[in-house]
């Protein structure tokens, strides 16, 4: 564990006996690290930078950095989903929308401060024609079900049914909220790759802001 300094201006605060790095609770370097790192990832499987950046949201011990970049390497659901694919070459770009709410594309703000309700995300739905944005609250642990009755609740019974979502979420998660809304027959949903300005800059722009 990484000792408190006395200065007044100290990065680390002791508070009931927990060593905390401004908002990061200091873990000692121990197995605990690992099942932090595991479960972490385990959620979504969303890579390595944003695996470290999930963890180190809450947490901190000195090896973090490279314990994440190992613990991904060797993950063996990230290898297998990515096989021996390449990002080389032009993508196809998106079809142009012709009128509000028909083609929309959503993403999520995570690692927020805990509300009242328990809510620590945001969920975040972007018309790409009319460029209108809704934000619902969630939690980092609302699974893919939780979401699409979220979508439902929140934009369907407002909005509509779309044409097209497009969405840069894991493709197991995407699975999963597909069946859930499998009844909507008009509905596709387009994947796209996670950061590409091309196909998700809207809703990025809108999440950096």
């Amino acid at each position: 564990m990484v000792a408190v300094r006395e200065e007044k201006n100290s990065e680390f605060v002791l508070v009931d006996r927990f060593l905390f790095r401004g908002n990061q609770l200091c873990i000692p370097e121990c197995s605990l690290c690992l099942q932090i790192i595991t479960e972490i990832h385990g959620e979504g499987h969303v890579g390595r930078d944003r695996t470290l950046q999930l963890v180190k949201a809450s947490y901190f011990w000195p090896t973090i950095r490279k314990e994440v970049e190992r613990y991904v390497e060797c993950c063996r659901i990230c290898q297998v989903s990515k096989g021996k694919a390449t990002n080389a070459g032009l993508y196809r770009p998106l079809s142009i929308p012709t009128q509000p709410w028909t083609n929309l594309s959503m993403d999520f703000v995570l690692g927020l401060p805990r509300t009242q309700r328990g809510c620590d995300s945001i969920y975040v739905v972007v018309d790409r024609f009319s460029k209108m944005v809704h934000f619902i609250p969630c939690k980092k642990t609302t699974d893919a079900v939780k979401v699409a009755q979220l979508f439902f609740r929140e934009i369907y019974r407002l909005r509509g049914l779309p044409s097209s979502i497009v969405s840069d979420r894991d493709t197991r998660f995407l699975n999963h909220f597909w069946r859930s809304l499998w009844k909507m027959v008009n509905t596709r949903l387009d994947f796209s790759s996670a950061y590409h300005p091309q196909t998700d800059g809207q809703t990025e722009v809108v999440n950096r802001g």
